[in-house]
């Protein structure tokens, strides 16, 4: 097939005004569009109008196609998005080669539009969460939900929860160290012991773990959870020390339990296991899950690369890397990279920084549901500090970092496969 594809393309095209309107509207993902991160608020856009999108996983970089109408084609150029308008025959040519069992690609049909929630208070509104920034930009809709709804059972209302720069541990991001004298750290510490206290709780660690435990069981329920920065290392720490207390008097009035390293129970965590917690109150590491402060890597040389997935077997960690980059600039946070011998067996590297042995994104399943943890704060600001502004990513609309992101937004859209490995 592949000798005669050429001309198969040149008649689909001449055959074009014979065959009369386009049948379909090709958003390309390669190093051609203009503005990858408003592409998937245009797939998205199409599924909440009832329409269905194919992802093509692999073929130049993840692009979408879709059934042509004017309406969308309109949106596209409204949004300046690039995209190529395709007849019948080199649409179905264009599946065709997809479909071809000798190359790396394959047809993900998107059906529903998933219902997100970012995992924030109201008031703080995650100005400065890089999901709450890219899901902006790229005009996919969403809800706040916090403490007190998930509590009351409203996690069941979302198909897709995303957690980032939080501490579930209830050590408040171990800011009352430096930052302890900020106002606004102090403010934070305050609502929190209020809402334990509405909530029934003593503690705001008690509370933070029963959160946390909300989120578990709705993951395990078939929910889809995204974690970023602390949000992804704080969940599993604060579900292993269920039954113990890391918390330093600073944090919560009473002392760490001496035998609290020995009482973490792994089996209660999603990705992590055999790790040491912190119980020093002024560090701002939670343990040593995280190598932030080990790793001694330069900017000039914080670099991770995706991991090439078969997509015709492992289409669900396929999804997760589409991009037009294999190779992704380093970025820092609460939690940047994750100890690669900290992992669980069973857990899926998506991408990794190998000479340095630090996974940076990681997915796996938990019951019916499935997880991904993506270390890091911003993917397009190395070092973010909390005297600047959010990242404009009208500057940078092609980022590949935050395309990492998008894909993850997209994917309970899929039509469920069984997994072929």
């Amino acid at each position: 097939m592949k000798l005669y594809l050429p001309y198969v393309l040149a008649l689909a095209c001449l055959l074009h005004p014979v065959l009369g309107k386009a049948a379909s509207l090709l958003i390309p993902m390669d190093i051609t569009q203009k503005d990858h991160l408003k592409s998937y608020g245009i797939a998205f856009w199409v599924l909440k109008h009832d329409g269905e999108v194919d992802w093509l996983l692999n073929y130049r970089g993840g692009s979408f196609m879709l059934k042509y109408d004017r309406d969308t084609e309109a949106e596209c150029k409204i949004r300046g998005v690039s995209y190529e308008v395709l007849p019948d025959v080199k649409a179905n040519v264009l599946l065709a080669e997809i479909a071809d069992p000798s190359v790396n690609m394959e047809v993900m049909k998107l059906q529903k539009a998933p219902r997100i929630a970012v995992y924030s208070p109201q008031d703080k509104g995650g100005l400065e969460d890089a999901v709450v920034l890219v899901l902006n930009y790229a005009e996919i809709p969403f809800s706040y939900i916090y403490d007190e709804a998930v509590l009351k059972g409203d996690l069941d209302k979302y198909d897709w929860l995303h957690l980032h720069h939080e501490d579930f541990t209830g050590q408040y991001s171990k800011m009352l160290g430096g930052f302890r004298n900020q106002e606004w750290n102090a403010q934070n510490k305050l609502k929190q012991e209020a809402l334990a206290r509405k909530m029934g709780f003593k503690k705001v660690s008690k509370m933070k773990l029963a959160v946390a435990q909300h989120i578990r069981d709705y993951c395990s329920g078939g929910g889809f959870l995204f974690a970023m920065c602390s949000g992804a290392d704080s969940f599993d720490i604060a579900l292993a020390a269920a039954s113990t207390d890391i918390c330093p008097a600073q944090y919560d009035g009473d002392g760490v339990d001496p035998d609290a390293q020995s009482k973490l129970d792994f089996r209660q965590t999603f990705a992590f296991q055999n790790f040491m917690v912190n119980t020093m109150g002024r560090s701002r590491r939670f343990s040593d899950i995280d190598v932030s402060d080990t790793r001694g890597i330069p900017q000039s040389s914080d670099f991770f690369t995706l991991f090439d997935f078969s997509a015709k077997w492992d289409f669900v960690p396929s999804m997760l890397t589409q991009n037009h980059d294999r190779v992704i600039k380093g970025f820092k946070g609460l939690a940047t990279a994750f100890d690669k011998t900290k992992l669980k067996p069973g857990v899926t590297i998506l991408g990794e920084l190998k000479t340095a042995n630090e996974a940076r994104y990681i997915h796996g399943e938990y019951g019916k549901g499935q997880w991904t943890f993506y270390g890091g704060h911003d993917p397009e600001d190395y070092q973010h500090s909390t005297t600047e502004p959010p990242t404009d990513l009208a500057l940078h609309p092609n980022s590949p970092g935050y395309r990492l992101i998008l894909n993850n937004v997209l994917f309970p859209a899929a039509k469920k496969k069984k997994q072929k490995t």
